[in-house]
């Protein structure tokens, strides 16, 4: 059982990342004013000392604490680092993401330091922080009380001596409307508006005091959803029933880092900071060849090929007098005497080549998408500057030993990448069987049929149906058929916004009796097989079978044969298949059951192909085809 302490942004955040377990879990909060829903967890309202939480974790079976409460709640963070330590169990510091602390700003420890010279201020640093302001107006300084609107905080404000005169409520957090001299902020971080209120302080012109966050550097640190999530997955492994796992970019990236810090600094960590495109840090394992590094890639409990590939970087670069550095010369230089970066990126042996249009980089450019490629300069700028490492002209080859053999087993035959696998990965994480990622791949291809130059798609289940329909369509390039899985309502919407004239959808029985009854994600998590429809399609056609004792759609084709061939009447022109209005009235039961199925599969698929054309191929285990068109 996990135990989280909220309240905050964060806290929220963490609710939304172990909603995802479907395991059981604790939301503790001091006040119980915070809107949250909960599906799995169980909420818990009230201080906490050191006794009530030890007794809690005992009661409760607490295995994991996350700490995603307030950075500025010290004796809580203190207590919580002091109890875990006590009752022997781990727990996760949820951090906030900080902007760098901009040297115009006048930063402070404590609220003594605020500068004498200041004569009006506005305070946005909370309502617990009044009574501690009170020796300014002791000093003549006009002090602005900016707080929460609710009954709770302006109640605690005026036991503090706080006058209404004094008080302001946020409505926005980019928009001062008292005329002060300066204000006096948190170090709250991005989700604590830091950023906005500063920029809103500079608009008027108000000189800016920032008091210092604590240094929480205890516990496990992450500062995001997918760090946390990796986290309770190492700590906890239980709690999540998949684990999710790394991006060929996000490997890549952490290659990259690792290989840049041994030219630069001689130095070999065994993982290496992150930062993923929401701009979250992880820390990634590596290990360290002659000339290059590697981060071998593990893709948690998703069925990916790639899984446990190795990928390589490569770094060469200069300093800042155009030396080629390498590890026998290294020297390290202020980051104020050191030119702009530049960093070039390439594909070495196992990363493919784009042959066709349709991808962010033109025909010819290695296979490493612009994700990958923004993380890898993100991180390396950002590294060179936080870290003082002055190296110009970088460039960075990747590379995947054994990628031209992985590749054959993936799409990129498909898409026209030829002689290694793709660089990838959006977010920088693969969660578990990825809605995300299987359906950014569809998106691909669906790009790729488009960019074909072809007026039609044809999109398939898999590749058994496909082998089946390419016999009409032997003049459709390659890249016109894309395999769907299951998510035939979000390719056809795909198809819709790529302005797609004419769609070919190919299923087998056992999807089409799903989405015929409207469900267009007919993955078996999602939507099982409904008897009761299927039984009332079958009365529709004027079909009066036993089919209780079914397990499996296919089975239908079967109990419906009457003999013959059922695709001997079937019609073909102008590469479409359609059972005429004569047949359909006068033919057998399998083709009456199979127009049926179609007309219903028609009745939802239609509206997402407003503007275009669709072909509805059904398709039975021999490879007899039905189709009608709208």
């Amino acid at each position: 059982m996990i135990l989280v302490f909220g309240g905050t942004t964060e806290g929220r955040k963490a609710v939304e990342v172990l909603e995802e377990a479907g395991s059981p879990f604790f939301y503790s909060t001091k006040t119980g004013e915070q809107d949250l829903t909960l599906q799995h967890g169980t909420r818990i309202d009230g201080a906490m000392d050191a006794e009530t939480m030890r007794v809690f974790i005992s009661q409760h079976d607490i295995r994991l604490i996350v700490d995603a409460a307030h950075p500025f709640a010290s004796t809580l963070h203190q207590t919580i680092a002091a109890v875990s330590e006590d009752c022997q169990i781990p727990f996760i510091r949820y951090e906030r993401i900080y902007p760098p602390r901009d040297p115009d700003i006048t930063w402070i420890d404590d609220y003594s330091q605020i500068p004498d010279d200041i004569h009006s201020l506005l305070a946005t640093t909370g309502v617990q922080s009044i009574s501690r302001l009170k020796f300014l107006e002791d000093r003549g300084v006009r002090v602005y009380y900016r707080i929460l609107p609710r009954e709770s905080s302006i109640a605690l404000a005026k036991e503090q001596g706080a006058t209404p005169e004094q008080l302001c409520y946020y409505e926005d957090s980019s928009v001062i409307d008292i005329d002060a001299e300066a204000i006096l902020l948190k170090e709250s971080g991005e989700t604590g508006g830091f950023s906005e209120k500063v920029a809103a302080a500079r608009a008027k012109g108000m000189r800016i005091i920032a008091l210092k966050r604590p240094d929480l550097t205890q516990g496990n640190c992450v500062n995001g959803p997918y760090g946390l999530r990796r986290a309770v997955e190492h700590l906890l492994p239980e709690f999540y029933p998949l684990h999710s796992g790394l991006t060929t970019g996000t490997c890549a990236t952490a290659a990259a880092v690792a290989a840049t810090i041994r030219l630069a600094k001689g130095e070999t960590p065994k993982e290496v900071p992150v930062i993923l495109p929401n701009g979250e840090t992880i820390h990634v394992p590596v290990t360290y060849g002659d000339d290059y590094v590697s981060c071998f890639k593990e893709a948690g409990d998703d069925p990916d090929i790639t899984n446990g590939i190795e990928v390589r970087a490569k770094v060469i670069a200069s300093d800042k007098h155009g030396q080629t550095q390498n590890n026998s010369s290294r020297e390290e230089n202020e980051v104020r005497d050191c030119p702009s970066q530049s960093v070039a990126i390439y594909g070495g042996e196992g990363v493919g080549t784009i042959t066709l249009p349709g991808f962010d980089y033109p025909p010819g450019s290695p296979a490493i998408n612009k994700a990958p490629r923004e993380m890898i300069r993100y991180n390396l700028e950002n590294l060179c500057t936080s870290v003082s490492l002055c190296l110009k002209n970088i460039s960075v080859t990747i590379s995947v030993p054994n990628g031209a053999e992985i590749a054959k087993k993936t799409f990129n035959p498909r898409l026209g990448i030829e002689g290694g696998i793709s660089i990838i990965g959006v977010s920088g994480i693969v969660k578990p069987f990825s809605e995300e990622a299987f359906i950014d791949s569809i998106r691909k291809c669906m790009t790729i049929a488009q960019a074909s130059g072809t007026d039609r798609v044809v999109i398939n289940s898999g590749g058994k149906s496909e082998r089946f329909v390419k016999a009409l369509y032997p003049d459709l390039p390659r890249q016109a058929f894309v395999e769907y899985g299951n998510y035939i309502g979000e390719t056809l919407k795909m198809a819709h916004e790529l302005q797609f004239k004419n769609v070919t959808l190919g299923v087998m029985l056992g999807k089409a009796v799903k989405l015929a009854a409207g469900h267009l994600d007919t993955h078996s998590r999602k939507t099982t097989m409904d008897l009761d429809f299927i039984q009332q399609m079958l009365q529709e056609s004027g079909i009066s079978i036993d089919i209780s004792d079914i397990t499996l759609a296919r089975e239908l084709w079967t109990r419906l044969q009457v003999g013959g061939d059922v695709g001997a009447n079937l019609k073909f022109a102008t590469h479409e298949m359609r059972i005429s209005n004569s047949h359909q009235q006068q033919g057998n039961a399998v083709d009456r059951f199979a127009h049926t199925v179609i007309r219903h599969c028609a009745e939802h698929c239609n509206p997402l192909l407003p503007n275009g054309k669709l072909t509805i191929l059904l398709i039975d285990d021999n490879g007899k085809i039905f189709s009608t068109t709208n």
